[in-house]
């Protein structure tokens, strides 16, 4: 059984908020990341490999009035990695130091001699669902895409149809030899459609194999395995996206980090199909961010708190994990147990309560995520590490590189 908001019947005004304009979401964020007309806006260039460092001029200048196209950059399409890596933990690691503003091209298996005995690494355990089923008429052949978005009872779903005009009344579809999909009326949602799902058996097995994982929009090619956009830790079913930094991990590696003394410890933020959507507004300031489901568990709290208490780093695997942590802390720094819909905007000019340090992948311009990172390292910083990763071919997005931000 499926837990949390998601699909529970956990009334929320915010339940359709990372749905209800999904497909919409994936055109936009799709033409934004595939349309070639990134720009990159500061003449800052950052060249050469280890020991490379950041020149004092690149150094964020004040200014009260962000916009949002101070966060373009221009990315070659092909660096925008479409399929995984073989070996997780042989992609790449770009690491900045903010002490002395130096970067290192590293592979992430490197990562362990970073950590300290005395840090704790916060990650997120969320598990994607594979929510999208695409099915077809039996009897015309006719195609249709569904997107799972709430569970109402047994068999009994909310979705997102499209087509939704042709998805009527009574008119069945088959997804494969397991599950079919039958329309049982509208939602008050814009192409929503209340269906029946029609199986034998357990349904979330039936789901994993006959659903499709909804992958960003920018990534084009079929995936093949879809552990591949799950985390090699996840466990709470609920999201709508992987955490990507996570993807990078390996059992392996993360027993080589306890082996070396750092705790790791699970937090929970259910990421939603908004994390895609570019920055529309001219003005940072005037952007509304997507709220998504957040949770620290007690034990999660205490671990996290020690580590601080006894001089060690919190380093947050991820922007979900980094959002969870500033979402669930006082001006203390003190991170507590609960639970909440975070709507947290971090943009540069904030000032990080719990963060220490940030596992982070590469990410798209203009969004909400490369604002974040803005916030902790400084926009012209951050834009030239991702100048000096374009130039040393690093790959972006999803399923690309990653940086570490100490």
């Amino acid at each position: 059984m499926f837990v949390k908001p998601y699909f529970g019947n956990i009334k929320s005004q915010f339940q359709y908020m990372m749905w209800r304009d999904a497909l919409q979401l994936y055109e936009d964020a799709g033409k934004l990341a595939l349309s070639g007309a990134f720009r990159y806006n500061t003449p800052v260039s950052a060249s050469g490999k280890t020991g490379l460092r950041i020149p004092d001029n690149a150094a964020e200048t004040a200014d009260t009035t962000m916009r949002t196209s101070d966060f373009h950059y221009d990315l070659p399409k092909e660096l925008i990695a479409q399929t995984p890596i073989a070996d997780r933990a042989s992609s790449r690691l770009l690491v900045y130091r903010r002490a002395d503003r130096s970067i290192e091209d590293c592979v992430f298996s490197d990562i362990v001699r970073f950590l300290s005995p005395k840090d704790v690494l916060v990650r997120n355990n969320t598990r994607v669902i594979p929510a999208r089923l695409f099915a077809r008429r039996e009897d015309t052949g006719g195609s249709m895409e569904f997107l799972l978005l709430k569970r109402i009872d047994e068999k009994t779903w909310e979705c997102l149809a499209r087509p939704a005009r042709r998805a009527v009344v009574d008119r069945e579809y088959t997804v494969n030899e397991e599950l079919r999909v039958r329309v049982l009326g509208d939602t008050d949602a814009e192409g929503g459609k209340r269906v029946e799902l029609l199986y034998d058996g357990i349904f979330e097995e039936v789901l994993d194999r006959a659903g499709q994982m909804p992958l960003p929009p920018y990534i084009t090619e079929r995936l093949t395995d879809k552990t591949r956009y799950q985390t090699v830790y996840a466990e709470t079913n609920g999201s709508a996206a992987a955490p990507t930094a996570g993807l990078h991990f390996t059992k392996e590696l993360l027993g080589r980090i306890a082996a070396n003394g750092t705790d790791i410890v699970d937090i929970l933020l259910h990421v939603g199909l908004g994390t895609f959507r570019p920055v529309s507004e001219a003005s940072v300031e005037d952007h509304v961010m997507h709220r998504e489901y957040c949770e620290v568990s007690e034990d999660a709290a205490k671990r996290i708190n020690r580590a601080r208490q006894n001089g060690g780093r919190i380093v947050a695997v991820g922007t979900t994990s980094c959002r969870t942590l500033e979402s669930m802390s006082g001006q203390d720094g003190i991170v507590r147990a609960g639970q909440e819909w975070t709507g947290i905007y971090i943009t540069p000019g904030y000032e990080f309560k719990a963060v220490d340090a940030l596992i982070t992948n590469f990410h798209l311009p203009e969004s909400t995520l490369l604002m974040l990172v803005s916030a902790l390292m400084g926009r012209e910083e951050a834009l030239c590490c991702y100048s000096h990763a374009i130039e040393e071919r690093y790959r972006f997005f999803s399923f690309g590189d990653a940086m570490l931000i100490l």
